[in-house]
């Protein structure tokens, strides 16, 4: 078979088209590399699987190479990716997750786990993975002597209780609740967590349901909130229902975004100082004086920087990246971390991430005030961000160098992660020294993309630096 296994397992996991790209044969190679990479024979390997048409044949297909390599198989069924996080932590045992997340529905893809929701990528398996794959597929699988057990468990109630035990919502003032789930797993999980679908306490919350029919066509719009075109819809309803607040999933419901009453959206960056001061507080009354640390990217805004050393925390940059973050949870002990992308990892999620925990973060905090969202939020968005804008380039490294020269005299740099200049003005100084901006340009690591961020201390300053930056990357050779 001609394979381009290079276009399929990506830096953090496996994503394809179905029936081309990614096929049950090439899946079933995948699980008998994974359960020889870690060892896993004799052992409970996790399988779940998201909405989509081809999600249980893949499971399945997974299932046969797990169990011919020894691995005892145990099967959760649709879950969110977040809720295979949480089997892998509570069975302390690997798990694949099957989803392509946000992408359209002709693809497909797995999400990998060690035990306990620890990352997998392509320098930490992954690749390893993926070799013995090719292996297999080549010469046929061998089927151990003893091939593994298969049995189902269902773990949807037990997760819901975790995370209600994590965020006390029974106190909080009642709140109206739009939720899109984009015909996702969030149709499935927030009924059980935050509605009526479990035999847990009821929540002073009513929830407006939009799109929470299980649907891997996605019939309504992608289940991307990050593109502002498919929160569209969730911003008219929250308005017209005269809401409190919209929350909006993207399709494994991994991440999760937030509306205001006025249908403003309230950025990920907001939503991390949020709750990076909860769990902070948090940290306080459980562990007095321990050191406390807590992880941004370096794509978020200030504030958050800034939120998290006022609490009295140790705030760490990081790069760009899902198991990156979570091995740097792992290294620094950090109790919180949170992207730009609305990725939310917590310690006592195993330093995974989950969307669902985020929203009841905020859902806590902003219902224990009186104050609309729009007001609250205003404290934790105080500057001025561009958000990601992506440009299709021919010549890479070209564009950063045009940007690179032009800003030289203005602008400190440095390459932690792509390149980010910050303006000579502020290096050094303080935070209210006046005015900042500060701007990251990274490639992408698939396509042909160099994707900008800006921020800065105005508004008239960020569209000025932004557009700018904007025509030195798109300027033709």
């Amino acid at each position: 078979m001609n394979i381009d296994w290079d276009a399929i397992v990506k830096t953090y996991d496996v994503r394809g088209l179905v029936g081309k790209s990614l096929t049950t044969e090439i899946v079933t190679a995948l699980a008998a590399g994974f359960v020889d990479e870690l060892g896993a024979a004799g052992q409970d390997v996790i399988v779940g699987h998201d909405m989509r048409d081809s999600s249980p044949e893949f499971a399945d297909a997974f299932a046969i190479g797990a169990q011919a390599r020894g691995a005892n198989v145990v099967s959760i069924g649709l879950c969110s990716t977040d809720e295979s996080y949480f089997a892998s932590g509570v069975l302390d045992a690997p798990a694949a997750m099957f989803t392509a997340s946000h992408n359209p529905a002709t693809y497909n893809g797995i999400k990998f786990s060690r035990a306990g929701a620890r990352g997998i990528s392509l320098d930490t398996g992954l690749a390893a993975i993926r070799d013995r794959a090719k292996v297999y597929l080549q010469d046929g699988l061998e089927e151990v002597d003893e091939p593994g057990t298969y049995r189902d468990l269902h773990i949807l109630v037990q997760y819901a209780s975790y995370l209600r035990e994590l965020v006390d919502l029974s106190s909080i003032r009642p709140l109206k609740v739009v939720v899109d789930a984009g015909n996702g797993m969030g149709g499935m999980t927030v009924p059980a967590v935050l509605g009526h679908a479990s035999d847990l306490e009821a929540l002073p919350l009513q929830i407006i349901p939009m799109y929470f029919e299980l649907d891997g066509t996605f019939p309504n719009h992608e289940a991307n909130p990050l593109d502002p075109k498919n929160l569209v819809d969730l911003q008219k309803a929250v308005v017209e229902h005269g809401a409190d607040i919209g929350l909006a999933f993207d399709g494994d419901a991994d991440r999760c975004f937030v509306i205001d009453e006025l249908g403003e959206p309230v950025t990920p960056s907001a939503v991390a100082a949020i709750v990076a001061r909860r769990e902070i507080a948090r940290e306080k009354a459980t562990n007095p004086g321990a050191p406390i640390t807590v992880l941004h990217n370096l794509l978020t805004s200030r504030v958050v920087e800034e939120v998290i050393a006022e609490e009295g925390a140790k705030p760490v940059k990081t790069k760009v990246g899902h198991s990156l973050i979570k091995d740097k949870m792992a290294e620094t002990k950090a109790i919180f971390g949170g992207e730009h992308s609305a990725h939310y990892y917590f310690r006592d999620f195993w330093g995974a991430d989950n969307g669902m925990l985020a929203a009841m973060h905020v859902l806590a905090e902003f219902g224990s005030q009186s104050s609309p969202l729009s007001e609250f939020a205003k404290q934790y968005n105080p500057y001025y961000l561009s958000g990601e804008i992506n440009s299709t380039v021919s010549d890479v490294p070209a564009a950063k160098s045009r940007v690179q020269d032009a800003f030289a005299s203005r602008a400190g740099f440095d390459e932690f992660d792509g390149i980010t200049a910050r303006n000579k003005q502020e290096l050094g100084k303080p935070a209210d020294a006046g005015s900042w901006w500060w701007f990251n340009v990274r490639a992408s690591n698939t396509e042909p993309l160099l994707r900008l961020n800006v921020e800065a201390s105005s508004e008239a300053l960020m569209i000025q630096i932004r557009d700018e930056v904007l025509g030195l990357i798109q300027q033709k050779a």
